[in-house]
């Protein structure tokens, strides 16, 4: 087993209280684990003094221990009836009593030892556990790169099957920009699944997958928002509710922007998940862009006044949204995603006050931008 420095400088600390007492010859700590032959042995993990002339090796291999003696103690180092190790105390030849006072210090150490050595146990099996996630998240990324390129592949031949003029060459086209979607997910899992190279370096908080490879180059916001509102107007066809998309667009989502705005791509597919979700299937929804900045707006029933702040709390879920499955992290990511820009993500209960020809009644969640 590979102990952590931590764990080590532990036990040293606990050793170093009785390398000058003068009862004491040396004391040793002693962790149990698995042999290669399945009998348990008793592994040293810590001795004080440090200088001993015998070089303290494993129980098993000093036949001196088998021998018993009024000045030698074993404490155990347990977590309920599981012996994790023990503590080891040898002191100078005596025919005097062994002290109490020692003797508590002692099961003091032991107890303290026992709990840090728990805890590491676990510490260990946890980094076992993510270890084997981490190789298994990469081998099904691995594989799951097969079933979609054969997807593109069929949606390509479908595609040339395709007269310019057909009705049905814009769904294999959404399928293919979907396609495109799916597989900038795949790098950032794949990504996730490998191990730093560097534990020291100091990297952002990744808040949620992103929707676009990192890139310094500016990019065209319309170009990333296009898909998403393909992908809702179909949705709302296969619900059969009304779909609304922007009927003005400012000259400022025409310009290049700078590459930090892509996740507002990201905000707005979370937004637009909610408004689908949420909203009652008679309500209408879509996306109104002006001067202001970018809306995704429901006709559905207003969020109660006590919970629209609530909303963008992390975890934060209301009672009537219980019987959908969700974890109540993206309005709160998405609002870090836009201050992490310089932006802001609000609420504006009635969308109107977003644009006069929006409705009366419903929700609007607004995306505004830093000014250029």
């Amino acid at each position: 087993m590979q102990f952590s420095n931590r764990f080590l400088n532990l036990v040293d600390q606990q050793l170093s209280s009785f390398e000058f007492d003068p009862e004491l010859e040396a004391v040793v700590a002693y962790v149990a684990k698995t042999s290669e032959t399945d009998s348990p042995t008793l592994e040293v993990v810590g001795q004080r003094p440090k200088q001993i002339i015998k070089k303290l090796g494993s129980i098993e291999n000093d036949p001196d221990l088998r021998v018993p003696s009024s000045n030698r103690r074993w404490y155990p180092l347990q977590e309920g009836s599981i012996l994790l190790g023990v503590l080891r105390a040898e002191r100078h030849p005596s025919d005097s009593q062994w002290p109490d006072s020692l003797d508590i210090r002692l099961q003091g150490s032991a107890s303290a030892l026992a709990n840090c050595l728990s805890l590491e146990l676990d510490r260990e099996k946890l980094l076992n556990e993510l270890s084997e996630q981490k190789e298994q998240i990469g081998v099904l990324i691995h594989q799951l790169r097969n079933p979609i390129a054969a997807l593109r592949t069929y949606a390509q031949l479908l595609l040339r099957k395709l007269g310019p003029e057909s009705s049905q060459r814009n769904l294999v086209e959404g399928l293919l920009s979907e396609q495109k979607q799916v597989d900038k997910y795949l790098v950032a899992l794949d990504k996730l699944s490998q191990p730093k190279l560097d534990p020291k370096s100091s990297a952002p908080v990744r808040l949620l997958l992103p929707p676009l490879i990192q890139t310094e180059k500016p990019l065209d916001l319309l170009e990333l928002l296009n898909p998403l509102m393909e992908r809702a107007k179909a949705r709302a066809k296969l619900q059969g509710r009304s779909w609304n998309g922007p009927n003005y667009l400012p000259d400022w989502i025409k310009d290049l922007r700078p590459a930090a705005e892509g996740v507002i791509a990201e905000i707005v597919a979370n937004l637009l998940e909610n408004a689908f979700r949420y909203s009652s299937l008679s309500a209408s929804i879509g996306i109104a862009i002006n001067e202001k900045g970018i809306c995704v707006w429901d006709s559905g029933t207003p969020i109660p006044i006590s919970e629209r702040e609530k909303i963008f709390s992390s975890g934060f879920r209301s009672p009537k949204s219980k019987e959908f499955q969700g974890s109540g992290l993206g309005l709160s990511l998405g609002k870090q995603l836009a201050n992490q820009f310089g932006g802001e993500l609000k609420l504006i209960v009635n969308p109107s006050n977003f644009e006069e020809s929006l409705p009366k009644e419903g929700n609007a969640f607004v995306i505004t931008l830093p000014a250029r």
